[in-house]
């Protein structure tokens, strides 16, 4: 019996591996001391104790501290709900402004995306340091960090989104007279929407890890719990502080997860 012939391999098989290669050359140069960053692996075999100790200290939670890390847990959850509502409430219509399918004016659409790529730029912990000296410390430079935060984020990700719908029925709304108004809030907005929710929910996550970020610079929250046992060296409550956030952060991993399932 004749032998099956095989098929011929694809002309551009070679390129998965060589740009493979690439990839790994240029991340190792950039780590050679003089050309690149300079990593010393020697330093973790000589310190590596140092960063073990620490990790067996939170290995055991003070749990006896675990009422007076309610307060600024419950401060951090509200600043991250009224920052995720108002941020998605904001970036819902400026969404459409950046995106090219809603917004067909070239100009106004490259000053919302300059303003944002601005808003992208900042860390959020400076603007939280910022705020924090204008309006002094508390939960309220926290929130209007994380909101500019969230605009930021949501509104690139659901602008990219829109651009990637397909076409056909905004260019009907416009063959037949629609304004563009009417366009985005009756043909783009139901399409967009569903992206919209993902985006609110995920930057609802990033709210609650980064509220606490930013109460190390006296932005309220947990942050300022952390930044205190921090100073005295007490590894064991801030142990407990961290075991508390990735309860929080597992909880809303999963009710998000079920409401994505209910919109998608």
């Amino acid at each position: 019996m004749d032998r099956l012939a095989l098929p011929p391999k694809p002309k551009g098989a070679w390129k998965a591996p060589v740009i493979a290669l690439v990839i790994v050359a240029i991340t190792v140069v950039m780590c050679l001391p003089g050309i690149g960053i300079g990593v010393d692996l020697g330093a973790i075999t000589r310190n590596w104790q140092n960063g073990a100790d620490k990790i067996v200290k939170l290995l055991v939670p003070d749990w006896s501290f675990f009422p007076r890390t309610i307060p600024p847990l419950i401060e951090t959850l509200q600043m991250a709900v009224i920052a995720s509502v108002l941020g998605a409430a904001v970036a819902l219509p400026v969404s459409f402004w950046a995106a090219r399918n809603t917004n067909p004016t070239t100009a106004a659409r490259m000053v919302v995306r300059g303003v944002l790529n601005v808003v992208r730029a900042v860390p959020d912990l400076l603007y939280a340091a910022i705020l924090v000296a204008m309006v002094g410390v508390g939960a309220l430079p926290g929130i209007l960090a994380l909101l500019l935060f969230n605009i930021g984020i949501v509104v690139k990700l659901v602008s990219e989104a829109i651009d990637t719908n397909d076409t056909g029925p905004l260019e009907a709304g416009r063959a037949v007279g629609a304004t563009q108004t009417q366009i985005n809030r009756t043909l783009a907005l139901p399409d967009a929407w569903p992206a919209f929710a993902n985006q609110a929910l995920y930057a609802f996550e990033l709210n609650v890890r980064a509220s606490t970020v930013l109460g190390l610079v006296g932005a309220g929250g947990l942050g300022l719990l952390v930044d205190a046992v921090r100073t005295f060296y007490r590894y064991d409550q801030l142990s407990l502080i961290i075991l508390e956030i990735l309860i929080v952060v597992i909880v809303i991993d999963i009710v998000s997860d079920a409401i994505r399932r209910r919109l998608v």
